[in-house]
């Protein structure tokens, strides 16, 4: 009896032992069947990649680009939203509005004033935007189309196709007075009224040869840049002594303003 006894445990852990095996088993071809069905479908998910967008103006009222950025409340998770379209050729600030939300409604209301005010006619201008709710909405689309505005977009996670209105931003969140948080949305109209005049009418900006935007927009720069001309040559003539360096040359503003340049067009380096 001990002689069976021992044969039928033995064919016992022999039988689980099989079991546990084969469970194994399962579970390994399980696990390889689920890790490459993942993969396939992640394949399928991957999206072809975007062009890189290359936008040039050599005007103002050719090439404008927005996008939305918050201000901070005394509230936690509340914020106001300042909406900015600027001209890319000139800096000039051509329409802004700070709102208490985030909405393409109101984004479209912007944009077809600031067409209007500026005097918008088909097909001559191009709007560039990232790509958050307001910028990508079907009805923002039909709103262009129906203005003969063609639009343009950054690539997903990529600032830097978007880099005019995030500069702008910084300067404007850099300014000595900004505040940490505005009480209410009045008191935000009024700091970035202030702000906007500010910077289209006095801020001389480095890359517009310290011309301000407004000049440039005005279509002023070459008569600005003539007169300080008139009065370096007046001071060298005066005191030559001083400009070890010879007669002083004022920079010029760029011919041509791009987002995302190539390197070279037919042979002349571009600004950017």
């Amino acid at each position: 009896c001990w002689h069976r006894y021992c044969i039928v445990s033995s064919l016992w852990v022999l039988c689980l032992h099989f079991v546990l095996s084969l469970t194994c088993l399962d579970s390994i071809f399980h696990r390889s069947f689920t890790y490459t069905k993942c993969r396939i479908l992640s394949d399928q998910r991957q999206h072809p990649p975007r062009t890189k967008p290359q936008l040039a103006a050599t005007a103002p009222n050719q090439l404008w680009s927005w996008d939305i950025t918050k201000f901070h409340t005394p509230h936690k998770y509340v914020y106001f939203y300042l909406y900015v379209i600027l001209d890319v050729f000139s800096r000039y600030v051509v329409g802004w509005m700070v709102a208490e939300q985030e909405s393409a409604a109101l984004a479209q209301q912007l944009i077809e004033q600031s067409c209007r005010q500026q005097h918008v006619v088909r097909d001559q201008l191009t709007l560039h935007a990232d790509n958050g709710s307001p910028m990508i909405a079907l009805t923002t689309a039909q709103l262009l189309a129906t203005l003969g505005v063609a639009k343009t977009h950054s690539r997903p996670y990529t600032p830097n196709d978007n880099p005019f209105s995030e500069a702008q931003f910084k300067t404007l969140k850099y300014r000595p007075d900004f505040p940490d948080h505005f009480d209410t949305i009045a008191e935000a109209r009024d700091w970035s009224r202030t702000f906007f005049d500010w910077y289209n009418h006095q801020h001389h900006h480095v890359n517009l040869a310290l011309l301000t935007p407004a000049v440039v927009h005005a279509g002023n720069a070459a008569h600005v840049v003539q007169q300080r001309t008139d009065v370096l040559h007046a001071a060298f003539a005066a005191h030559p002594e001083r400009f070890v360096r010879g007669i002083p040359v004022h920079p010029k503003p760029p011919h041509a303003v791009w987002i995302n340049p190539p390197s070279s067009v037919d042979g002349e380096t571009v600004i950017q």
